[in-house]
């Protein structure tokens, strides 16, 4: 197991997101946004009139119940054989903001009672609607290794591998994600940024500056794509989606 000193949450991360496309033809983006650090257990209280500017719901992780998102966590790594004994889980991701949200990923580092990191559980979304958990063992922290198993771009096809490093966010957040085929690397994603207290003030200001931001992540994603299909990449057919166990 591998010990760990998380930081206080909730937490707000001003961040840059960086896609890096190599093959077939290169092509980058850079998207700025906010994430939010919080520990399921205490996610953030905040005053009645900030409440649309971010909410945290349990339909839109895991199986998608309305019980709550720890306990979808639970749920899907219950069909694993791991549990947290009431461990602490810490989420990195994007808020419902004014009713919508969008995560293309969303990252849980889970603890056991001793506070030792167990396990680190990848959350992937794509624009159609589906979602994917990707479970990594405590060195995800360092980085680890993956089969891909679920259509995101419509440009790379599902066989390949991801190598990501997901150390648990600090005063710095930095998160890598590569996408590899047959040897060759295809893609890469950063995320970086630094903490900041989750106060009004904070959030405030990071929602004038992000206006909307999950939709402004949903309206990037499309816009990219269709500069992309504008370029000449062709377009994977993309397969039939059959939920994970633990994600019905």
């Amino acid at each position: 197991m591998v010990n760990v000193s998380p930081g206080p949450a909730p937490a707000l991360y001003p961040s840059v997101i960086t896609h890096v496309r190599t093959s077939p033809r290169h092509y980058q983006l850079t998207h700025r946004t906010y994430l939010w650090l919080i520990d399921l257990d205490a996610p953030p209280r905040l005053p009645r009139m900030l409440r649309p500017l971010a909410g945290f719901d349990g339909r839109d992780h895991f199986g998608g119940g309305s019980t709550g998102i720890k306990t979808g966590l639970e749920a899907f790594l219950a069909t694993r054989g791991i549990t947290l004994g009431g461990g602490r889980v810490l989420m990195l991701a994007h808020a419902r903001v004014l009713g919508y949200v969008f995560n293309p990923l969303s990252l849980y580092w889970c603890h056991g009672p001793g506070g030792e990191l167990r396990c680190v559980v990848a959350e992937v979304h794509n624009t159609y609607g589906e979602r994917h958990c990707y479970l990594l063992g405590p060195d995800a922290a360092r980085s680890a290794d993956v089969a891909k198993e679920f259509y995101v771009s419509p440009f790379f096809p599902v066989e390949g591998e991801y190598r990501m490093r997901l150390p648990v966010p600090g005063e710095r957040l930095g998160v890598t994600l590569h996408f590899d085929q047959g040897g060759h690397r295809m893609f890469t994603a950063t995320v970086r940024g630094e903490r900041r207290p989750a106060t009004a003030g904070v959030l405030l200001r990071a929602a004038v500056r992000h206006p909307w931001s999950t939709v402004a992540v949903s309206a990037a994603i499309r816009r990219h794509g269709i500069a992309l299909w504008l370029r000449g990449l062709p377009v994977r057919k993309r397969p039939r989606h059959r939920p994970q166990e633990g994600l019905k």
